[in-house]
């Protein structure tokens, strides 16, 4: 679908902060705030702003740090359907975030969150290697999370004065 060149502008903005008020965005795109609610309103029934999200770091919160992994895994696609449909069957899984169909060696990557890596392990073992369509995959466990969605955990500003003594 082609973007007018303000309902653009909105999307934009929105994705880096999905929290501004409409009257801010109406204030920033010259738009009316009417007009601006209707494009949002239009937007989202066109599901082109499907959800309003905020990125938490959990690792900063004590018991929620919690085990995020990637998985790529190497399948075989049903006729008729390609890889929709195994794809679907993965994403239902609660413990799933994330689905992307890849190119390269692997054909989904999957992104999942559990408590522990044992947590991890058993949905692997369990859940997703007993797909009919699976052939085979590989774990990446997340050690630490430097930037995610244009975000940086932890930015250690560098302090670049000069140092003066007398």
């Amino acid at each position: 679908m082609q973007l007018t060149e303000k309902e653009l502008e909105l999307v934009e903005i929105l994705e880096k902060n999905s929290r501004i008020s409409t009257e801010d965005l109406a204030a920033m795109t010259g738009l009316a705030v009417k007009e601006t609610q209707e494009t949002l309103q239009k937007l989202e029934e066109l599901k082109i702003i499907v959800r309003y999200t905020s990125i938490v770091d959990w690792s900063r919160i004590d018991g929620h740090e919690g085990v995020t992994a990637m998985i790529d895994v190497k399948v075989t696609p049903k006729r008729g359907v390609g890889f929709d449909e195994i794809a679907k069957r993965i994403y239902r899984f609660k413990e799933v975030k994330s689905v992307y169909l890849m190119s390269g060696a692997y054909d989904l990557s999957v992104i999942i969150e559990g408590r522990s890596m044992n947590e991890v392990a058993r949905f692997v073992s369990e859940k997703l290697s007993t797909l009919d369509s699976v052939i085979s995959t590989t774990t990446h466990f997340i050690l630490k999370k430097y930037k995610h969605d244009g975000t940086i955990f932890d930015p250690e500003e560098e302090d670049k004065r000069i140092v003066v003594s007398p």
